[in-house]
């Protein structure tokens, strides 16, 4: 199945880009700068793109980043520190992103005749984001369906659609993936912060996979108090 993996150049798609990797064809990575505060992942999109010898698409959407207003993601606005599961973690939803970047990347598919979209959509996201649930992968391939109908035929690749993080270290771990050479944290400093949604969730992963995680975070011990760890 040639596949185009969407990667952002965190954990979820680079382990995901790896399993296409060495499971599928691998047909190239594409990325997005939407105006993500925490843009350096992209850096980390590219890596994994040479890492693996396929070519790496950015899409520049910055102006319709800039229109999707009231993300903490993309606005002034401070990245909450605590859990996915809180309701505070809200405010880091850009509306209808995965919409709009799946449709780049269904496009892209048909242009280059590939058989598949892949992205890394996760159980441990339904909380949060609509479009990372099952329901809405079911309606966007029947709407693909139609929109590509007489055209291509192009599979939406989830394969962590119902799994949890800790299932995408596992899998990650099986296939080489370099977890050191992923970016999560959406504050964009240094170092992973530890405190945002994205970096507990991302220790608490290892944690329940039972893997060491190689990531150096400014404040190491936050995510225990967060998920109820000692």
């Amino acid at each position: 199945m040639k596949t185009i993996v969407i990667c952002s150049g965190g954990l979820d798609s680079v382990s995901l880009a790896h399993k296409v990797a060495a499971e599928h064809e691998l047909a190239g990575l594409l990325s997005f700068d939407y105006g993500q505060r925490h843009a350096k992942e992209l850096d980390f999109a590219a890596r994994c793109a040479e890492r693996l010898g396929v070519a790496h698409r950015v899409v520049d959407l910055r102006a319709v980043g800039a229109a999707l207003t009231g993300s903490a993601l993309t606005d002034d606005l401070d990245v909450p520190d605590g859990h996915y599961a809180e309701e505070t973690m809200k405010i880091t939803v850009v509306p209808n992103r995965n919409a709009i970047m799946l449709a780049v990347g269904f496009g892209m598919a048909a242009a280059q005749k590939a058989d598949a979209v892949a992205t890394a959509v996760h159980g441990g996201d339904h909380f949060i984001y609509p479009d990372c649930r099952p329901d809405f992968i079911a309606a966007f391939q029947a709407m693909e369906d139609h929109a590509l109908d007489g055209v291509a035929k192009v599979q939406l690749y989830t394969p962590f659609v119902t799994g949890s993080k800790a299932d995408i270290v596992t899998e990650g771990a099986r296939h080489g993936t370099p977890f050191e050479d992923t970016w999560s944290c959406y504050k964009g400093g240094e170092v992973h912060c530890g405190r945002c949604g994205t970096c507990v969730e991302r220790r608490e992963a290892f944690h329940l996979a039972g893997i060491t995680d190689p990531t150096v975070y400014a404040d190491a011990d936050f995510w225990r108090a967060t998920v109820g760890v000692e």
